[in-house]
């Protein structure tokens, strides 16, 4: 499965489109999951399996079926965990704050994690690692970047169900919403990223991800009362990483060079 918006699982150990526990009783339960599957990579799934009716029924299907399921969630595009992490690289991530967010509490209470730095400090690595985390305490995790968000509410905004998508993502738990502030935001974008943001307060907990300090999201959306908006509903229950150091890239690279450098000479 390619698109991070379609609910990934598995199945006997096996990738499939959707997450089961176990394996299914007989070919009935194994055609019923390659279907569902197979409507998911045709469009069918996302904004459907959000609405808790349809859902519903799908749980239905799938225990009538002989299914065992576990866990319904989002697939996540990377399989990296919080021990996966360099502390020692990044000083200014606390471990043991981290540790403690991937315990989920946090989305006990809704509460918001914003990490902040520039390119390459791994804040999407932090991301995904406290998603997975949330995916194995059971909790409903969806991941999209700040881009797919807003062209996903635009799309909707044109094909009259712009209410669905806006359930559809009041839906998840725990929302990731990643690299914001690496392309500017029109007007209507940034209205739709209010829209999820105004929604979720004080109910569900978003991870977020941007290159940009609260000071400069003037500069993101080009403006500055509807940065203020989106801010004071993030800040006001939230706990906040400024991480700063080298790229973690970068440092990769300039490891590769020193290795290819001969001793004594220049490349």
């Amino acid at each position: 499965v390619h698109d991070v918006g379609v609910y990934a699982g598995q199945v006997g150990g096996n990738q499939a489109g959707v997450v089961v526990g176990g394996e299914a009783d007989g070919l009935a339960g194994q055609e019923f999951i390659g279907g569902v599957t197979a409507q998911m990579h045709h469009g069918v799934g996302t904004e459907a399996l959000a609405d808790p009716v349809i859902e519903g029924q799908v749980l239905m299907r799938w225990r009538d079926a002989g299914v065992g399921v576990q866990q319904f969630f989002i697939h996540l595009p990377a399989p990296w965990r919080l021990e996966d992490y360099d502390f020692t690289a990044q000083p200014s991530v606390d471990p043991a704050l981290m540790r403690d967010l991937a315990s989920c509490r946090f989305a006990t209470d809704a509460t918001n994690v914003l990490l902040i730095g520039p390119p390459g400090v791994g804040k999407t690595h932090l991301a995904i690692a406290l998603g997975h985390a949330a995916v194995d305490a059971g909790l409903r995790t969806y991941y999209c970047t700040a881009a797919d968000l807003a062209a996903r509410c635009r799309r909707a905004a044109l094909e009259g169900r712009w209410a669905t998508t806006m359930r559809f993502f009041n839906g998840p738990t725990v929302l990731i919403i990643d690299e914001l502030g690496y392309l500017p935001m029109p007007a209507e974008d940034a209205n739709a990223l209010f829209q999820v943001i105004s929604q979720r307060y004080l109910r569900g907990s978003i991870i977020l991800t941007t290159n940009r300090g609260v000071a400069s999201w003037g500069d993101i959306f080009d403006d500055t009362t509807i940065a203020a908006a989106m801010l004071d509903r993030l800040l006001h229950r939230s706990v906040v990483f400024n991480i700063t150091g080298d790229s973690y890239r970068m440092r990769a690279h300039q490891a590769r060079n020193r290795q290819l450098t001969p001793r004594g000479g220049h490349t």
